[in-house]
């Protein structure tokens, strides 16, 4: 268990937490929301232990294990990969070593029955624990782990320092999840995954056996895997039991609830002060005016959430109409050294139209779109604007070319020109940086407000072309909707990378698909090529594409008895059946789970027996999937050994 109780947090003379507290049960997941600002990530570094709160109480029970990843991490390590991986699960090897101990001490023999009782105690707790991190199957659960956060085989053994800062904190989500910790602290995991890992993070945090406490702008992502949400609004917590969506509703049934409310103390109010201002000269009244005086004085005001609530207003400025092709590339190639990212690209954008760029991890999504803007050189071809075209750029890092050492407004006020320059404060103010906000440095910004700072930049000049590379990182879930129909409103050409599934959802409807041969056109929506690209998920993908992979090998020459081959080969057809009999099954559970999930999103939320009857259906059927997918692996492994076995005969 874990509790947070009556805690309070002041930064100077703002209040951040006013007495919030709230329990962690067994198996909860709760996904942290809040406008940037609201305290989330204060919040998981309270519950971190790494701050300390003014008053209250942040506390475990006894041997309490917690897990956290925070939105950013400062990392040099001259490990390689598995290195760092493994050594994060240190805990199993002084597990080890004490549960030899005690063993040692048994064989020796405990006169002292309470020492006994305490040991054999110790002894159930060390060997429960060790179940529960996989201490069984380290290696298979690290390799697991890495490949399902976009890891291959041979980045195991590479140094983190060949690495960038994103998949520097993909390694070290991966520490925290090969620690199984009781609790799991995680701050922004999406931030630096693709939509593959995304969707394989989701699966492996659904089955999960611990708890956890999550802060993430992905709406889909939330949906997916928490059932409870908590909201921080005015230094004060909401508590949930509903995933992202379900919260919502509840919330504006609150929302309007509050509207009432305030609706009827304003009448109140003016029927009060009508009266004192009735009986106010009257000197056989004054006492009565004067107690109607404190009477408005002691009334505690009603508050709307909303209206504590500003939302960005984003208008893109106009720009000349171009012709009808703003952007055309012919044969881009690009590769580094050895490695072949793509070749022979072909690509057209038109006037007003809105595609997402989409393809595997690694692929070089981010590379294309630096040479489509000129930052980067393709090995071959060439890309060509269209007539009239102002193209405007957003890069992945964007955040990183502000200048740390300007305030907000000489940030804008050094790229303002024209009329822009005296519409600087209103700009800034749409935004969201208001009063003395204008004056703070970059280098003590949040996450969120450099990328707005940033996205206000991009505002400056009348572009007709916007390319974009992940844009909403570190926005909060109300910024990227205000950006969302923004971009949708945008009346020129969009090309655009994001692995926020439900920010892309309704904005485009025609996807570029890069692989390393050039480039595929969709004309679909992002859940549509999902739903065709990897049947229910990209793990049922992955294995069939693994299945394919296992074929039997021929025959070397080499002489075996005849009988004995028999048996070989009987055992791979045993095993064969068995691998196609579990993907029947897994199949099956998948589509039981979707109909489930479809069910879970129709229920009436304020009947708790049946949201509970349902999250346990689909809790089982969960586990059912995994185990079956455990099967499923080892049978793979056991036919990739029989037909080795066929092959060296």
């Amino acid at each position: 268990m874990f509790g947070v109780g009556n805690v309070s947090l002041h930064f100077g003379d703002r209040p951040i937490f006013d007495g919030i507290s709230f329990q962690v049960n067994d198996q909860d997941r709760i996904g942290l929301v809040g406008r940037n600002g609201a305290g989330k990530s204060t919040l998981l570094k309270l519950m971190a232990g790494l701050i300390k709160p003014q008053e209250g109480d942040v506390a475990s029970s006894s041997g309490y294990s917690i897990g956290y990843l925070p939105q950013e991490i400062d990392h040099h390590s001259d490990q390689t990969v598995i290195q760092a991986v493994a050594e994060a699960r240190q805990e199993e090897q002084g597990m080890l070593n004490r549960i030899a101990e005690i063993q040692a001490a048994f064989d020796a023999g405990v006169d002292d029955m309470d020492v006994m009782a305490e040991l054999l105690d110790e002894f159930n707790l060390l060997n429960e624990r060790y179940q529960l991190i996989g201490g069984q199957s380290s290696e298979e659960l690290i390799e697991r782990v890495l490949k399902g956060l976009g890891f291959s085989r041979q980045d195991f053994d590479r140094s983190l320092n060949e690495f960038s800062g994103g998949w520097k904190m993909r390694v070290e989500l991966a520490k925290i999840l090969v620690t199984s910790p009781d609790l799991l602290l995680l701050d922004e995991p999406t931030n630096h995954l693709d939509i593959e890992s995304i969707e394989w993070l989701e699966g492996f945090l659904s089955n999960y056996s611990g708890s956890m406490v999550l802060i993430s702008h992905d709406v889909a992502f939330l949906d997916a895997v928490t059932s409870r949400t908590i909201e921080i609004v005015n230094g004060k917590i909401r508590d949930y039991k509903a995933s992202y969506t379900g919260f919502l509703e509840q919330r504006e049934l609150i929302i309007e609830k509050q509207r009432q409310e305030a609706r009827n103390q304003e009448r109140t109010v003016r029927e009060t002060e009508a009266l004192i201002n009735k009986f106010r000269a009257k000197s056989s009244k004054a006492s009565f005016a004067q107690s109607l005086i404190k009477k408005l004085d002691r009334m505690e005001r009603v508050t709307v959430d909303e209206d504590q609530h500003e939302s960005l207003n984003l208008r893109f400025p106009e720009a000349p109409r171009p012709g009808k092709v703003v952007l055309k590339a012919n044969s881009i190639g690009k590769h580094y050294g050895s490695k072949h990212l793509f070749g022979d690209v072909q690509m057209e954008l038109e006037r007003g139209e809105k595609v997402a760029l989409i393809g595997k991890n690694g692929i070089g999504k981010t590379t294309l779109l630096r040479i489509l803007v000129g930052d980067e050189t393709p090995d071959g071809g060439e890309v060509n604007l269209g007539h009239q075209v102002q193209m405007g750029y957003f890069a992945q890092h964007q955040t990183t070319t502000l200048d740390e050492n300007l305030t907000v407004f000489e940030v804008i006020d050094q790229e303002a020109t024209g009329d822009m320059r005296t519409r600087i404060r209103s700009l800034l103010g749409a935004f969201l940086f208001s009063g003395d906000d204008v004056y703070k440095k970059v280098k003590v910004l949040s996450g969120g407000e450099k990328s707005r700072l940033a996205l206000c930049r991009l505002m400056l000049k009348p572009y007709n072309l916007l390319i974009m590379d992940e844009p909403t990182n570190h926005l909060d879930i109300d910024s990227k909707d205000v950006l969302k129909q923004a971009l949708q409103q945008f009346p020129g050409a969009l090309l655009i990378v994001s692995h926020d599934r439900h920010f892309l959802q309704g904005l485009t409807d025609k996807l570029f698909e890069i692989e390393s041969g050039g480039l595929k056109t969709h004309l679909k929506d992002i859940q549509t090529f999902l739903a065709e690209k990897n049947a229910a998920n990209i793990a049922n993908y992955e294995r069939a594409a693994k299945t394919k992979a296992v074929k039997p090998v021929a025959e070397k020459g080499k002489a075996v008895h005849g009988a004995q081959r028999k048996e070989l080969e009987k055992e791979a057809r045993r095993i064969k059946t068995q691998v196609q009999k579990l993907e029947a099954k897994i199949t099956e559970f998948e589509e039981k789970l979707a109909e489930l999930n479809r069910e879970s999103a129709e229920l009436d939320f304020s009947n708790q027996d049946l949201v509970r009857a349902s999250f346990e259906e689909i809790t089982a059927v969960k586990n059912a999937l995994s185990q079956t997918e455990d099967e499923w692996a080892q049978a793979i492994e056991q036919l990739e050994q029989a037909e080795q076995k066929l092959s060296e005969s």
